[in-house]
């Protein structure tokens, strides 16, 4: 199998590694982490590396995968995504043989959809995405860049979510409106009407 590299060692981290072992396609060279975590291990596998160490590694192994979690704020997953990506490494997309994914789908680049996630058909979802555990995302739906769709959240058909946007768990976003780039949107939310950039709901 090919090999990966983890970068983040954190909650996040562990329930990626869970989905990569279920889909098979991919053994852990180990986690990217920082510096005071070096030398330990998160569910087996070493933290053989820091942040400071990423060009290195591109240089070594091809494949990368940002573990770290994002909660409001997405600056940090872009970062690492953009040192990778511009250096030459490679970020799958990770899908868990659990999820439901249409065929009909495009899936962007180090994006991982997690255990029992559902994704409709003619969804465009982009790149460093977390559609996490039960998330639905419904037919037509555009999810850009560096977003996260937490547990049990719902998007519905023809909603369209900027770069950098959060939506916490059990939220519900109505069909066809939009919501701006580095919006946060707090667990249990129900969503009616379009969202300006940068809003904070809760």
């Amino acid at each position: 199998m090919k090999e990966i590299v983890l970068v983040g060692g954190g909650g996040h981290c562990r329930a990626c590694i869970d989905v990569i072992e279920q889909q098979g396609l991919y053994t852990i060279a180990g986690i990217v982490d920082v510096a005071d975590k070096r030398g330990s291990s998160v569910l087996g596998y070493a933290v053989f590396a820091t942040d400071n160490d990423l060009l290195d590694l591109i240089n070594k192994y091809t494949y990368f995968l940002i573990t770290l979690g994002q909660i409001k704020r997405s600056d940090r997953r872009i970062e690492l995504f953009n040192v990778i990506y511009d250096n030459g490494g490679k970020l799958p997309a990770i899908v868990s043989p659990l999820a439901y994914v249409s065929k009909h789908t495009k899936i962007g680049h180090g994006t991982i959809i997690m255990h029992h996630a559902l994704i409709n058909a003619g969804a465009v979802i982009g790149d460093n995405c977390i559609v996490n555990t039960k998330a639905l995302i419904e037919h037509d739906v555009v999810i850009r860049n560096h977003c996260h769709m937490a547990t049990g959240s719902i998007v519905n058909g023809g909603v369209v979510i900027e770069n950098g946007v959060f939506v916490g768990s059990g939220a519900v976003i109505r069909e066809s409106i939009l919501v701006g780039r580095n919006t946060t949107i707090g667990c249990n939310s129900t969503v009616k009407q379009s969202v300006s950039p940068g809003s904070m709901l809760r």
